[in-house]
């Protein structure tokens, strides 16, 4: 070694030397900084599976989000078909109560014009009554009994022709000028031999009645009577 100049001395004190100073070097140096490196590499790979696990939680809850706001379209949606149809069914609720209302005031109203109708008739056959009295006793030139003006207004207002009381049937149709009484009524049924009478009052046919049994029909008005009178006499 001395030959080739070397001083082996020296050189095993370098070589102890550069050792010690790896060592040293190693100790002091590389191995913190290669801990600082793991511990650095550890956060960044924490920081990216938090992140990954943020990314992951962002889209659930975006997913959330989306399924609660179409929840609540849905929900808001079915208020208001349910609201509309409520609405509808309450409108139609209001139509029909206001229709049925409509048809019993027509209804009240008709009765009481039907009534007033009557009451009117009842007033007026008095007074066609007081007129024909007074014109037969004018025709006959006496006054005649109570009894007998009773039989005349009877038969001008409720005589039954002898042709109805022979037409066969269950229920039959009698109109009259005026309104007969219930008396009247009663003898007309009894005469038809009916099981069932509707009565109406039609003052144009002036007086007598009008008999319908089914199909057929007696005519012994005095509307009847008079039309029958000019068209003979044309």
């Amino acid at each position: 070694m001395e030959a080739l100049g070397i001083n082996l001395g020296y050189f095993l004190m370098q070589i102890f030397g550069i050792g010690s100073l790896i060592l040293l070097l190693t100790a002091l140096v590389y191995k913190p900084v290669l801990r600082v490196l793991h511990e650095r590499q550890a956060k960044i790979a924490k920081g990216l599976e938090d992140a990954r696990q943020a990314a992951i939680a962002r889209d659930n809850a975006d997913a959330d989000v989306k399924k609660i706001l179409d929840e609540a379209r849905a929900e808001a949606a079915k208020i208001r078909q349910d609201a509309s149809v409520q609405a509808e069914n309450q409108a139609n609720g209001i139509v029909a109560q206001a229709n049925e209302e409509a048809k019993d005031i027509v209804a009240a109203a008709r009765q009481d014009a039907e009534g007033e109708r009557e009451q009117i008739l009842a007033d007026l056959r008095g007074q066609v009554a007081s007129i024909a009295i007074a014109a037969a006793n004018k025709l006959v030139g006496e006054t005649l009994d109570e009894s007998r003006q009773r039989a005349i207004i009877a038969d001008f207002f409720a005589k039954v022709p002898a042709d109805a009381a022979k037409l066969s049937g269950t229920s039959g149709e009698v109109t009259s000028a005026l309104t007969l009484t219930d008396a009247e009524k009663a003898e007309v049924k009894k005469a038809l031999n009916l099981d069932n009478v509707t009565f109406k009052v039609n003052p144009s046919i002036l007086g007598g009645l009008v008999v319908r049994v089914g199909d057929k029909v007696v005519d012994s008005s005095v509307a009847s009577k008079m039309t029958a009178m000019r068209d003979s006499l044309a």
